[in-house]
């Protein structure tokens, strides 16, 4: 798919600068939120509609907020090929609309290691989620627009603003490589922590 219309994103942030500035963006595009915990919060307080997760999936948060996303109603929605008739039969057939914009950023694991918490305390600072959701949508950024850092807000608004609320193949391929560099980026991190600090 050359040319990917925008009309329903799971956002997700932890640092939430800009957040009600570009989630404002796409709602004024018709673009549908859908969202998790102190995000949905957020754009909640920015006076805009947003989906709870909960709502998609039709099941709770678990186990401290360590479970929200990891769930058949997001991950097929985000790793349906558009390009792939069976694959939208799929998720017809299950009543589940496809994502087209996954905009989510980390856990801030190092400013938690930098505080000196004990090992299990660092560890519930180590997301699996947004990672999770970030390697899905630049894995199929042939029909998924992915917006893995505050940086690329503005380029993606460029991006829309100029091509009727649509994303080109070029700039979901270049922000899949950038999130793919994020994501192992984050993971050394966390792999260079554990193996320096004794449980």
């Amino acid at each position: 798919m050359q040319s990917l219309p925008i009309r329903r994103a799971i956002v997700s942030v932890t640092d939430k600068t800009g957040l009600a500035d570009f989630a404002s963006f796409l709602a004024r595009g018709g673009v549908q939120l859908v969202s998790t915990g102190g995000t949905e919060k957020a754009l909640l307080a920015a006076g805009l509609a947003v989906t709870p997760v909960s709502a998609v999936t039709g099941f709770p948060e678990i186990l401290n907020g360590r479970v929200k996303t990891l769930h058949p109603y997001i991950h097929g929605p985000l790793l349906a090929d558009k390009d792939n008739p069976e694959h939208l039969q799929t998720l017809a057939g299950l009543s589940l609309a496809p994502f087209d914009l996954v905009c989510v950023n980390l856990y801030d694991f190092a400013t938690a290691a930098a505080k000196g918490l004990d090992l299990r305390s660092a560890v519930e600072e180590i997301d699996i989620g947004g990672p999770t959701l970030l390697r899905a949508a630049a894995k199929n950024f042939h029909s998924v627009l992915v917006v893995p850092a505050v940086i690329h807000y503005g380029r993606v608004m460029d991006e829309l603003s100029g091509n009727g609320f649509s994303a080109g193949l070029s700039l979901r391929r270049q922000l899949a490589a950038e999130t793919f560099a994020r994501v192992s980026a984050y993971d050394a991190m966390i792999a260079d922590y554990l193996k320096t600090h004794e449980a």
